[in-house]
């Protein structure tokens, strides 16, 4: 399992940029205490700040981004653990933006833990790209044997609302999850240059600007199987990828078609729980 005893530091790279626009810095734990998931351990700075709304017996962490977006040189770095038998739920406070970098990537790094008997539920809002982003993301996830886990990244690429379109950039996302630390689902997406032309491709996205993965690991991942599939449109799909583990990736025409369907299915898998912030 994850261990952290004191915050790791965050320097900027300055062989890529002089000076970096926004550093923020956060980790938090829950433990269980009756019939209560409470905070164990918090520490957060810079741009990165943390609310807890109220919730009656998990425990819900709002993540925000107080610089706006992300751009050039900016580094961010969260962890969390659910502990014991507890709930943790965590979410953003809005969509977050990447937006046009002109010196090197912003990079956000999410390190998060399970223990025994936990549940997780990782349910950020909306990546929106901007046109000439640059962007590098990591997610690593640690379960315990019996843990459960809810995790969804939704991504938009442009506002088509707004009349954006994003012809070029660089995104780069990576997810790996392991179980009692041995590999067991890993998944990368790169696009650098004229995403614009790659999201075209069928095979890709077949012109869809918006995206999501989705994983959902419980004793009842089977369970739920059927409903899941039925609830998806033909640009979605969804399996189980070994025991315990469903697997879903949803396109969407715009960001409006993909929370049209993401948030029943989320409210669904959660057993009700999806922030208010998912809402509004």
């Amino acid at each position: 399992m994850l261990s952290i005893s004191k915050p790791p530091a965050i320097l900027p790279d300055r062989t890529q940029t002089a000076v970096p626009r926004s550093i923020g810095l956060g980790h938090l734990s829950s433990k269980r205490r009756d019939e209560r998931s409470v905070v164990d351990d918090f520490f957060c700075s810079g741009s990165l700040k943390v609310l807890f709304p109220k919730a009656r017996h998990d425990l819900n962490a709002t993540l925000i981004n107080t610089s706006g977006g992300l751009t050039s040189g900016d580094q961010f770095e969260f962890s969390a653990i659910a502990g014991t038998a507890s709930c943790l739920t965590l979410s953003t406070q809005a969509a977050e933006r990447a937006y046009r970098a002109t010196d090197g990537p912003a990079k956000v790094t999410n390190k998060l833990s399970v223990a025994a008997g936990a549940t997780l539920n990782w349910l950020p809002q909306e990546l929106i790209v901007f046109d000439g982003c640059n962007i590098e993301r990591s997610l690593e996830i640690d379960l315990s044997e019996d843990a459960r886990l809810l995790l969804v990244e939704p991504v938009i690429f442009g506002r088509t609302a707004m009349g954006e379109s994003v012809h070029e950039g660089r995104f780069q996302d990576r997810i790996a999850i392991h179980l009692n630390n041995q590999l067991i689902f890993i998944d990368a997406v790169k696009l650098i240059g004229p995403i614009a032309k790659m999201l075209r491709r069928r095979a890709l996205a077949g012109s869809g600007l918006a995206m999501a993965g989705l994983v959902y690991v419980g004793a009842d991942a089977e369970a739920h199987l059927h409903m899941v599939r039925n609830w998806l449109p033909q640009t979605a799909g969804a399996t189980l990828i070994r025991q315990n583990m469903m697997v879903c990736r949803l396109l969407a025409s715009d960001g409006y078609e993909l929370r049209r369907v993401l948030i029943p299915l989320l409210n669904w898998l959660s057993g009700n729980r999806v922030p208010r912030t998912w809402r509004l």
